[in-house]
């Protein structure tokens, strides 16, 4: 059984790769995962993509045998319903979200365990980003979209792991977390392609635990605003974090990208590291 939450992550070098495809791709054209069609083991391998009003999401689970694919598959649309849960309850867009009702004074975070966690955590950003994320800090109010996608993807997962599943990758986007093992019995091959420059080798990561957050990458222009002086962020083209929780990670990404280059100096953040902090 899967217990250790620990972020286990080792920079490989990319000579070992030549002929090693990766299992997953981050920043690439082709933002689907490789496919090899190996599974190691007694493992029930499954793979889905889903689609909300704001995300896609591409689940990919080594399920134990003892699970059953009738598990494995009552699993899965667990997990999607976790996603597609918060899409409805709590997106910032939609006027009878939790999320909407909170702004208007309608209701306090504490009317919903959720909610509160989901406040409390955009107050513990704010402390350790010195401000830089705010999700107070935005038009109309509190957003927490900064992090949101990285919480309902932690959901999810923690659903997966509830089930007995504890081999497994969740992608959005630029976003990943991975636990465990690959389909081939290893650990995940993660190439994270820099943002901006398309001829630079991937970064090449060995992953069974943790969590890769990207803020600017989706081409919207001022997406993410300076909470100091209300503009839109433009420094940097994206900020790419890595350590144990995606809602964690997103959220320092999404500070570095509105701090710009004078992010890099005051983020020490233990667990988490930068990959990429690509200017302009």
């Amino acid at each position: 059984m899967w217990t250790d939450e620990q972020p286990r992550t080792r920079w490989a070098d990319p000579e070992t790769f030549r002929f090693r495809r990766p299992d997953l791709r981050l920043g690439a054209r082709q933002q689907r995962p490789d496919r090899s069609g190996l599974v190691a083991g007694d493992r029930i391998a499954v793979r889905h993509t889903v689609r909300t009003s704001t995300a896609e999401y591409t689940l990919l689970l080594n399920a134990p045998e003892w699970l059953g694919r009738r598990g494995a598959g009552a699993a899965l649309r667990d997990a999607v319903a976790e996603l597609r849960a918060i899409d409805l309850t709590y997106g910032p867009n939609r006027p009878e979200s939790l999320v909407s009702r909170l702004r208007r004074g309608e209701i306090s975070p504490e009317s919903y365990p959720p909610l509160a966690d989901l406040v409390d955590r955009c107050a513990a950003m704010r402390a350790a980003t010195d401000g830089w994320f705010d999700a107070w800090a935005v038009p109309g109010g509190f957003d927490p979209g900064g992090l949101l996608g990285g919480w309902a993807v932690e959901r999810a997962a923690a659903r997966l792991r509830a089930a007995g599943i504890h081999d497994y990758a969740v992608l959005s986007g630029a976003d990943l977390v991975v636990r465990g093992h690959a389909g081939h019995g290893g650990p995940w091959r993660v190439a994270v392609h820099h943002p901006a420059d398309r001829h630079r080798a991937p970064l090449v990561l060995e992953m069974t635990a943790g969590a890769i957050g990207t803020s600017g990458v989706t081409g919207r222009q001022g997406h993410v605003v300076d909470p100091h002086t209300g503009e839109p962020a433009g420094h940097l083209v994206a900020a790419t974090v890595v350590g144990p929780d995606l809602a964690v990670a997103d959220a320092y990404a999404t500070a570095l990208y509105a701090a710009g280059p004078a992010g890099l100096a005051w983020f020490r953040a233990g667990d988490y590291r930068v990959l990429f902090a690509a200017r302009r």
